[in-house]
């Protein structure tokens, strides 16, 4: 019995190395979650359909794809399911990449299974699965479905990467609070982010870029200090 309740939670390992497989399945089942696994990227693909993992432990070379392509062809079909990339080089283009195909997070082999774990924990709770909240946020016409994880904006339907997604949500759970750029980064980048902070105000304009398209602008600049939701002050 797993004290931490993660018993619910379902993961999904792709990786075509059976012994990074078994040692990672191993680990997690003993933690108390569901672990399913795949050796492709066509079988992760459909094991997402049938599995319905929480989260995606996905390897960036696989022997049919690319791991970044199974990100792309799971973004297409707004499946929003967390991502850890896996991946045997260290290279700053990769996690670049990585992240702008809303994976959350990008580990270098050989890794530290306490580490993963806990990034995989940490990620699950920061993304609402680990939530007991409300499936349902609304601020003005802008509503967010935890259960469906879809958006929506005058009854008319946001598509967005993973990243965004969560980014939004977190401020849908703060409305008209101003955040800091090391809040944002915390509770969206899943840990303590250690990489350019520039990639926050990034998405910060993808999501604006999405949501200002069908009404006025909702995301808010607080100068020196960070962001909030909220409408602007009339002048």
């Amino acid at each position: 019995m797993n004290p931490q309740g993660d018993q619910t939670h379902r993961v999904l390992v792709v990786d075509d190395e059976p012994n990074i497989v078994d040692v990672i399945t191993m680990a997690l089942r003993f933690q108390g979650f569901e672990v399913a696994s795949a050796a492709t990227g066509a079988e992760a693909l459909q094991q997402v359909l049938v599995f319905r993992p929480h989260l995606l432990l996905l390897d960036v070379m696989l022997p049919d794809m690319e791991g970044f392509d199974v990100a792309r062809r799971l973004g297409a079909e707004r499946a929003k399911v967390p991502i850890i990339f896996l991946t045997a080089r260290d290279a700053t283009d990769d996690r670049v990449r990585g992240l702008t195909l809303g994976g959350d997070d990008y580990v270098t082999k050989p890794f530290s299974l306490e580490e993963l774990v806990a990034r995989i924990r940490t990620i699950l709770r920061r993304s609402g699965v680990a939530e007991a909240e409300s499936s349902r946020l609304v601020f003005e016409d802008l509503e967010l479905d935890d259960d469906a994880r879809e958006v929506t904006r005058a009854g008319e339907f946001i598509d967005l990467t993973a990243t965004e997604y969560r980014l939004l949500r977190y401020l849908m759970l703060n409305p008209r609070r101003v955040l800091t750029r090391a809040q944002l980064l915390e509770h969206v980048w899943s840990y303590d982010f250690g990489g350019d902070a520039r990639v926050l105000e990034t998405y910060v304009s993808y999501l604006r870029k999405k949501l200002d398209a069908h009404g006025p602008p909702l995301i808010q600049t607080v100068r020196g200090v960070g962001y909030a939701l909220r409408l602007p002050r009339a002048t």
